[in-house]
């Protein structure tokens, strides 16, 4: 799944992406940590990997969209 980097704090490797309909999903340090990613920049398109649906959906990995 794709989305939108949104907010990232490099203190505490958390933060929210944007899904393509708007909704923001936050991800917790480890969905951050297992995508070897080492900063975010809101506006970079990022894959994700996600558990669960609507209100209990859970980001369990974030990394960089590559083509």
């Amino acid at each position: 799944m794709q989305a939108t980097a949104y907010t990232y704090d490099s203190d505490t490797r958390t933060g929210q992406v944007l899904l393509d309909d708007g909704t923001p999903v936050p991800f917790d340090a480890p969905a951050f940590d297992k995508g070897g990613l080492r900063l975010l920049r809101p506006g970079q398109r990022v894959r994700i990997e996600v558990e669960g649906e609507k209100d209990d959906r859970r980001i369990t990995l974030v990394t960089l969209q590559t083509f």
